[in-house]
């Protein structure tokens, strides 16, 4: 009886693993989720930023795999549209696809509607908002304002001529609240913490034409960052997806001039910078992508616009917060502990430092005083702010 019962437990084992090793179960039928970056996925930038979010969901969300097609933008895929991308995905077993641009936004539209049964992510659209999505589409962007407020506080602090640069890429609602955001920060700090007069703090935008650099169509990012520091201005805060600021800096330091930057997007852009670097407002997309994709593996799928803030318990806490600010070994000692207070306090404002009254450059009223403003009214910028220089459309 024993040797029946080990031959009965031995075959069970037996047909169990065949059982298990049967192609199309859980383990060898993964959950595939997609990634378009409009840059390389190794920029050390915005769209690396967005593929290590997707390592994240990799590492944290059993059973899933990321597929990813990096240089989406006209000028590395001159003729290729988003649709054509996602077809190319879905074939692959794609079941959720992340669009990471805001230049994407009519393509996933197009897509979303052409392959109903599949996901989408927009990141920084608002096609929800305006009721232009399909049901299988959702909107994601982090409240970054807030990580560019404090970038402005920290270029303020640093500053020794009074003159910060700002390296913006094309011109749209969302590179100017993002603009006047460290606009705001830097203003803070010059008057309420430095007593100085705002007369006296210069803050110059200016625009390159897209989130990188293209040869022949846009303007030169390391051009742009030679002009601001050779002409006065010893700080630059970045607004493209690229670290031409910190590059450019270190060599106006090596050449011994007193200057410093604030790159963007990625939390790791300060590295090999350690002179020149204050700090870097860094985007998180990790706990907004897992939420998403814990959502389409579990059929609870909606139609949502998402703008998600820092934690403010700890905005550089890797699993909760969407927005981070690392501070940067070139920051002072007094001011990364005023940055510190200036930041808990940032996290009990509701809209930060869009207080009125805030008037647009043309000196059309922004904000009365004494109103805080909305989402809506933060999201859809339509100008510069006034005390900002620098043009606020494109021409």
């Amino acid at each position: 009886m024993f040797k029946k019962l080990v031959w009965v437990a031995g075959m069970f084992c037996f047909v169990l693993s065949i059982f298990s090793a049967i192609p199309g179960k859980a383990a060898d039928n993964p959950f595939i989720f997609g990634l378009l970056l409009v840059g390389p996925y190794n920029d050390h930038g915005y769209s690396q930023a967005h593929y290590d979010g997707g390592k994240y969901v990799e590492k944290t969300v059993p059973g899933t795999k990321m597929i990813y097609i990096d240089k989406v933008n006209p000028s590395d895929r001159p003729g290729v549209t988003v649709p054509q991308l996602v077809d190319d995905m879905v074939e692959k077993g794609a079941k959720l696809i992340i669009a990471n641009s805001d230049d994407m936004k009519d393509g996933t539209r197009e897509a979303a509607a052409m392959h109903p049964d599949i996901h989408f992510v927009h990141c920084s659209g608002d096609d929800v908002l305006t009721g232009k999505a399909p049901k299988n589409l959702v909107n994601i962007f982090g409240r970054m304002e807030y990580g560019k407020m404090i970038a402005g506080v920290a270029a303020a602090l640093t500053t020794q001529t009074g003159k910060i640069g700002y390296l913006g890429p094309l011109v749209n609602e969302e590179t100017r609240r993002l603009a006047a955001s460290c606009y705001l920060g830097a203003k803070y700090a010059w008057v309420n913490l430095l007593k100085k007069s705002p007369e006296d703090l210069k803050f110059q935008v200016t625009w390159i034409g897209f989130w990188f650099n293209i040869p022949g169509v846009t303007a030169d990012p390391t051009q742009v960052a030679q002009n601001f520091l050779n002409t006065g201005y010893d700080v630059i805060v970045s607004g493209i997806d690229t670290t031409e600021s910190v590059t450019v800096a270190k060599q106006k330091r090596q050449e011994g001039k007193k200057v410093w930057a604030i790159p963007y997007d990625y939390e790791g852009a300060c590295e090999g910078a350690d002179e020149v670097c204050l700090g870097v407002p860094y985007f998180n997309w990790g706990p907004g992508y897992v939420r998403l994709a814990k959502a389409s593996m579990a059929g609870i799928w909606k139609s949502e616009w998402l703008w998600l803030g820092p934690d403010w318990k700890n905005i550089n806490d890797p699993d909760t917060s969407t927005i981070g600010f690392f501070q940067g070994p070139a920051l002072s000692a007094s001011a990364k502990k005023t940055l510190d207070t200036f930041t808990k306090d940032l996290g009990a404002k509701k809209g930060g430092l869009f207080e009125g009254p805030l008037y647009y450059q043309d000196g059309s009223v922004f904000l009365k005083d004494g109103e805080t403003a909305t989402d809506k009214q933060i999201w859809y910028m339509k100008q510069l702010l006034k005390g900002m220089a620098g043009q606020s459309g494109a021409k």
